[in-house]
């Protein structure tokens, strides 16, 4: 009899609240279209392992602008470029709030970081010290003569392994060049040694953040969890944060002595910073140097890095790509000559490769969420308060609505096209656009064509073990970036 009470009860209380849900969703019938929540959970078991994915899908049925319920939270998904044109230029302003996950809001990081604090003074106050003293075309060409040293010992560790038969981890190498790269410009410093075969603890790091920050989390769906934690994902992206953030309060302490003993001859973006600091505390202090290089680690290192070994992979599964891109290097640089960034804009194939790789395998499968703080009109729709919006640019780039064979590999489609990746062309958007648009693109639009270039223009690449083209493994990993699954190891030989 308890059992039987049991059951009828639990059925009975399921179906009071649907019908509780059904009652809501007629009271927001506003809303974008969707699938139906269930009750309590609403369409969290639609996410899947690949959300992109899913949520691609299920646009096919419910169109471009569509509403899922993630248990408490309202998240509105963009999957067409005049959609995203809407949010991202029409309405920028209505959706340039950010909807920021419980898994960076850990030791303040949310609180300075450019990425997600709101449009406000502060936000514009630190993108102008950032664009002013690190982006700037002034301080990119200043720094011109960095990129290319390191540029030069990418290839020296190539010709190396291809001298001794040695199988090269793309991945790991085009982060080893991105992360030196970085890091001399900011504080004159290798953080990883490119003729070692050994891992780098901070590429695990950031890496784990990523993914940490990328999982569905129930946190985000139910308020009343955050302090519980249940997936433990607060728990693991603290100690994370806590690791990186180490690792600059030492650099920072360290300098600060240097400056003390009058040792400091340096004129990086780190002594830049410190002499802000020193003329104006409010205008820039500690925390903000911190967080500001956790910023620029995220969308200069692992991004890019992801990029890379996605060209790359593409590549060897394409043979014939190969050719075309070292014909033209051959032609216009000269075959095994080093590249400076200056030639980039007279290799054309080589952007179009470029190009077709972000269309692919944008370096974020969705825009970093944005945010509505009042209930916004889109369209004929009411987007509510507190909303999640979701810019889906993955889905965006295999629409087939616009792009012929979306699925294919295929460099020549951007040929006799001006379209370019600024934030201007809504079909093509992985560093986003607008206000949010990615401060770090004009250093990701000068060290892409490089270091890929000098790969190919430098060695034959062909895959370990005998592997052919047509079997290359190109399972994605989704996280807040979308990585390759599993690491592209390749052996360089002479050209």
């Amino acid at each position: 009899m308890d059992y039987y009470t049991l059951v009828f009860g639990s059925i009975f209380a399921l179906s009071f609240l649907y019908t509780l849900a059904k009652l809501s969703s007629r009271g927001t019938k506003k809303l974008p279209p969707g699938p139906s929540p269930w009750p309590i959970i609403g369409n969290i078991h639609l996410l899947g392992a690949k959300p992109h994915v899913s949520l691609a899908n299920l646009a096919k049925t419910y169109g471009p602008i569509m509403s899922l319920k993630l248990g408490q939270l309202t998240t509105v998904v963009i999957s067409s470029s005049s959609m995203a044109e809407q949010v991202l230029k029409y309405q920028d302003q209505d959706f340039s709030g950010r909807f920021v996950p419980n898994a960076v809001q850990v030791h303040n990081y949310c609180e300075f970081s450019v990425g997600w604090i709101p449009v406000c003074p502060e936000w514009r106050k630190l993108r102008r010290i950032m664009n002013t003293n690190i982006f700037s075309c002034n301080r990119l060409d200043a720094n011109q003569h960095l990129r290319s040293q390191k540029v030069k010992e990418l290839i020296a560790y190539c010709a190396k392994c291809s001298q001794e038969g040695k199988v090269v981890d793309i991945g790991e190498v085009a982060f080893k060049i991105n992360l030196n790269l970085l890091s001399n410009t900011l504080f004159s410093k290798d953080l990883a040694d490119p003729f070692s075969d050994s891992k780098v603890e901070l590429k695990d790091v950031i890496c784990e953040i990523m993914v940490e920050v990328g999982k569905p989390n129930l946190a985000d769906f139910f308020p009343i969890l955050r302090k519980i934690d249940l997936q433990g994902i607060r728990r693991r992206t603290t100690i994370h944060f806590g690791k990186l953030f180490k690792i600059f309060d030492d650099l920072i302490n360290e300098r600060l002595e240097e400056r003390k003993m009058g040792l400091s001859e340096t004129s990086d973006v780190l002594e830049t910073f410190l002499d802000i600091t020193e003329k104006d505390p409010e205008e820039m202090e500690h925390n903000h140097i911190k967080i500001m290089f956790t910023d620029l680690f995220f969308g200069a290192t692992d991004s890019t890095t992801s990029t890379l070994e996605w060209a790359m992979a593409e590549i060897l599964k394409q043979p014939e790509v190969m050719k075309k891109a070292q014909a033209e290097l051959k032609e216009i640089i000269g075959k095994g000559k080093p590249i400076e960034e200056v030639d980039t804009s007279r290799l054309p194939y080589l952007q179009c490769v470029i190009k077709e790789t972000l269309r692919m395998h944008p370096p974020l499968p969705f825009l970093v969420p944005h945010g509505v703080d009042q209930n916004v009109k889109l369209c004929d729709y009411i987007i509510p308060k507190d909303s999640q919006v979701l810019v889906n640019v993955w889905a965006i780039g295999r629409d087939i609505t616009f792009w012929e064979d979306p699925l294919i590999f295929k460099p020549e489609r951007f040929w006799s096209s001006d379209m370019n990746v600024r934030g201007q062309d809504f079909d093509l958007i992985p560093f986003s656009a607008g206000r949010r648009i990615c401060p770090a693109l004009p250093l990701a639009l000068r060290t892409l064509p490089v270091i890929l270039g000098s790969l190919l223009n430098s060695f034959n690449w062909k895959l370990e073990a005998n592997i052919g083209p047509k079997d290359l493994d190109m399972e994605e990993k989704f996280g807040f970036t979308l990585a390759k699954a599993h690491p592209l190891r390749a052996i360089p030989s002479p050209l």
